[in-house]
């Protein structure tokens, strides 16, 4: 039963937080091998510190790859805008500590004979849409979202010079009868050139805060926390060293929906860390399209080696017009049994496209002429409307 009246809070980090530089350049590493051959195999993680950029994982793909790897690298930094004395595109230190995969792991996940392809690995992936924005993402985590995409746009474009990469947002709601109603706190903390106020970084957010958030949203009881602890010019990886895959809770729901603990960025799609989260997401949001329920969580289980699925779950959260147990034998069939093979053949995942799926949400998002975001389509709501 949805409760009457209650507060829900997300956050979103930027571009230009330390743990996204690492994810921006492990997901550079999948999108160049697999635009070289793509059906490479990559499992990259980064680290980002204080002037020092370093990959390590493992590959199998076109071996001339690798030499140009930091060029790209290099260049996704600068895009961010990192030109700071402390990290640097141009002058970061670079390490590449990439190898081979692993041969048992390539056995268990490789096709062989009358072996389909297997999972990369055993776990659980989710998938969630709400009607509660456009988008069907929980609006605590989308608006998030769209004020930190909003400054980075202003900040890239020359319009606010004062704004460096290095951000975090966080929007606190209150939902009555399970829709937002209205903003009790706005966060945001932003790293800045030197020199400038929290009031003076105030007067420069604020106006685009405004923008993307609903005008009824935000009243005089709203509180604001800009900048709370005083000065943030020191920020990006050197002030806080960055890894790959530790903003999951930023990259899907917003906490409004389970995680299954799996990172996405720096994974081929074999891996069904990410290919499986993406189909999860694909059918619970057509599901919602389709009007079929106001939310639903899909939930996918996979063991390393085995293609197909070992469970496949739908909650309804008893908002729906259809029974949850058909849409669980409904819903594979859709997309050739949720296997990894028809996972990735279904929304074309073997293309570069992951690069920008790093900042901002990797759901939520407008699918892209060239494949990006493909799990976004709401294709199969023709399908859908007549089961009901």
């Amino acid at each position: 039963m949805i409760r009457p009246s209650y507060i829900f809070t997300s956050e979103s980090v930027s571009e230009g937080h330390p743990d996204k530089v690492a994810d921006r350049i492990s997901d550079v590493v999948v999108d160049a091998y697999l635009g070289a051959d793509p059906y490479s195999r990559v499992a990259c993680e980064t680290m980002v510190t204080t002037n020092r950029i370093i990959i390590a994982g493992e590959v199998r793909g076109p071996g001339d790859v690798v030499k140009g790897l930091e060029e790209k690298i290099r260049a996704a930094v600068k895009d961010i805008g990192y030109e700071q004395a402390g990290f640097h595109w141009a002058h970061a230190e670079y390490a590449c500590h990439l190898h081979a995969q692993s041969a048992d792991i390539a056995m268990g996940v490789d096709a062989a004979g009358n072996k389909d392809e297997g999972a990369g690995d055993q776990g659980i992936m989710f998938g969630y849409a709400s009607n509660e924005t456009p988008e069907l993402m929980p609006a605590t985590l989308q608006y998030s979202h769209n004020i930190l995409s909003k400054l980075a746009e202003v900040r890239k474009n020359g319009k606010e010079p004062g704004l460096e990469p290095d951000a975090k947002s966080q929007v606190s709601l209150v939902y009555e009868n399970g829709k937002p109603v209205r903003a009790t706190s706005i966060v945001l903390s932003t790293q800045h050139k030197d020199g400038l106020s929290p009031a003076d970084i105030r007067k420069i957010v604020e106006p685009y805060i405004r923008e993307v958030m609903p005008a009824s949203f935000i009243d005089g009881a709203t509180e604001w926390h800009v900048n709370p602890t005083g000065n943030f010019v020191i920020g990006g990886p050197d002030g806080d060293c960055g890894l790959t895959g530790r903003k999951i809770i930023v990259d899907t729901y917003g906490g409004a929906a389970p995680h299954g603990g799996g990172a996405f960025s720096g994974k081929d799609p074999t891996k069904v860390d990410r290919s499986a989260a993406y189909i999860c997401r694909y059918l619970a949001k057509n599901v919602v399209a389709a009007g079929l329920a106001d939310r639903c969580t899909i939930q996918i289980g996979y063991a390393i080696g085995v293609s197909k699925p070992l469970s496949f779950y739908v909650d309804l959260h008893d908002t729906g017009n259809i029974d949850a147990a058909k849409l669980e034998k409904i819903l594979p069939e859709l997309v050739g049994g949720a296997s990894p093979r028809a996972i990735r053949e279904h929304l074309k995942l073997n293309r570069p496209v992951y690069a920008r799926t790093t900042a901002y949400g990797h759901f939520g998002r407008e699918p892209d002429k060239d494949g990006g975001f493909s799990w976004e389509k709401t294709d199969l709501v023709g399908e859908l409307k007549g089961l009901s």
